[in-house]
């Protein structure tokens, strides 16, 4: 029999709000400009308050949710599993994602009081982006959102690494990963970010470290996490961790090993203006690949094409037809 999904997601479920500000903004509301910084409910409302007459753009996000997302995109299944509150950006969240072809434990008599986690993306004039991350209620995300009959029905588990800054998150990915492991689903993490493998290693080390089938990383996270200070190194010593794994490159492609051997992925030259969520989407798609028939290699290609057009426009998603285009281009390959 079958899995009836693709792919399974735990993550932070957090609504993109997109503005433009200008440089003064930034400066008269204390905002450190070009860096993603967590920030307490006052700071984020005062903000949100002085931003939504001119909010160009809402949607569901976080990590693992907008490479779930993009996995449906490209016709997988998916089942995104998080935690949203009984408010008005909650109720967005649910439709929103629903709307994307992705099934989730959300429903509207579930949802708890409190505020639902967001994040207010502001893009000055010189296509800069700052981020204020709030994460109400989704730093409460635990075991019990998850659906363990979706997951024992997947072919892969994807866990986001920035789960593992909270003892109810760290919990939560490794009761999901013991789950999998005893139903025969695969195991796959993304890093996250650079600072969840430096201030949160011993606790990414205790999910990773028992080996899982799949792991998505930088170069940068590479190395901080092997300890080593070149990729050759660091690819190496991955293999302890992961049974496979791909380390994307950013303009130099990506580096695949499928279990046996390595696979160089070579990058598409275009004009990146926003880099946010290409490692979401590589992942994404490449996760689509592989539950979908296609090898590892040319999973990496899809993979590597839908990354660099997302790179070219703002926003961490790319559009269905721009998906489809994606997948259409490439089937003169396969």
């Amino acid at each position: 029999m079958g899995k009836k999904y693709n792919v399974f997601g735990i993550g932070n479920a957090l609504v993109d709000i997109v503005t433009e500000v200008d440089e003064q903004f930034l400066k008269s509301h204390n905002i450190e400009k070009g860096l993603m910084t967590l920030v307490d409910e006052e700071h984020q409302t005062r903000v949100f308050d002085a931003i939504q007459n001119s909010v160009s753009n809402k949607q569901c996000g976080g990590s693992a949710a907008n490479s779930i997302i993009a996995v449906s995109q490209f016709g997988g299944s998916s089942f995104y599993s998080c935690k949203v509150a009984n408010d008005e950006l909650g109720h967005f969240y649910m439709k929103d994602l629903i709307a994307n072809g992705v099934e989730t434990n959300l429903r509207k008599e579930i949802l708890e009081n409190g505020i639902t986690g967001k994040c207010l993306v502001m893009t000055t004039a010189d296509a800069s982006r700052t981020m204020n991350t709030f994460l109400g209620i989704t730093s409460n995300y635990s075991r019990t959102e998850i659906k363990e009959e979706a997951l024992k029905d997947s072919q892969y588990l994807y866990m986001e690494g920035y789960l593992v800054t909270s003892d109810n998150g760290l919990d939560a990915m490794k009761h999901a990963k013991k789950v999998a492991e005893e139903n025969g689903v695969k195991t796959a993490i993304t890093f996250s970010d650079p600072s969840m493998v430096k201030y949160f290693k011993e606790q990414m080390q205790s999910v990773v470290g028992a080996s899982v089938d799949l792991l998505f990383c930088n170069e940068e996270e590479a190395m901080l996490y092997t300890g080593k200070d070149n990729l050759p190194e660091a690819r190496e010593q991955l293999k302890h961790d992961a049974k496979r794994f791909v380390i994307t490159r950013g303009k130099n492609g990506a580096m695949i090993f499928d279990g046996d051997t390595f696979i160089d992925i070579e990058p598409y030259k275009v004009q990146a203006i926003d880099t946010n969520g290409a490692g979401d989407l590589f992942a994404g798609a490449f996760l689509y690949g592989i539950t979908n028939g296609h090898s590892f290699a040319d999973a990496g290609k899809l993979a590597s094409l839908a990354s660099s057009k997302v790179v070219t426009q703002f926003g961490p998603r790319l559009e269905w037809h721009q998906a489809k285009e994606i997948l259409n281009k490439l089937n003169k390959v396969y």
